[in-house]
């Protein structure tokens, strides 16, 4: 997947998204934090998904998206596969889309939640990367 990597860590996994945009490299983390769960290409798009938080901080803002998505998954029993970020200021709109689980998707290792360890939101030279630890 175009924008997505991953980084060494002992226990759990690290997960970067990059982006040309703030949004658009926090969607690719949420795109690598759940391709650690299943193949995102086999997921439909068939349930949406939408949400809204408040955070200033950019980091902690990472961390909040990806543990809200991870508690909607859970809480609707759903997986995600495509996201959308909105910022407007310290606003945050979110959309993902995704199906209820079903028995014929790859079941890889369970995210359990998105972690302040080595949490790091920075732009250089025009792009974004958004990293941080996700507890496995």
């Amino acid at each position: 997947m175009e924008g997505v990597d991953y980084f060494e860590h002992d226990a759990d996994i690290g997960v970067i998204g990059c982006g040309s945009s703030i949004g658009q490299a926090f969607e690719r983390a949420a795109a690598a934090m759940f391709a650690v769960m299943t193949d995102l290409a086999t997921v439909q798009r068939s349930v949406q998904v939408a949400f809204y938080f408040e955070e200033a901080d950019l980091e902690l803002a990472l961390v909040i998206w990806l543990n809200r998505l991870l508690a909607e998954a859970r809480a609707r029993g759903l997986i995600f596969g495509h996201f959308q970020l909105r910022r407007d200021g310290d606003n945050w709109h979110g959309t993902a889309w995704g199906e209820p689980w079903r028995s014929d998707l790859e079941h890889g290792v369970e995210v359990k939640g998105a972690t302040l360890t080595m949490l790091s939101v920075r732009e250089r030279e025009g792009q974004w990367e958004a990293r941080c630890i996700v507890d496995v």
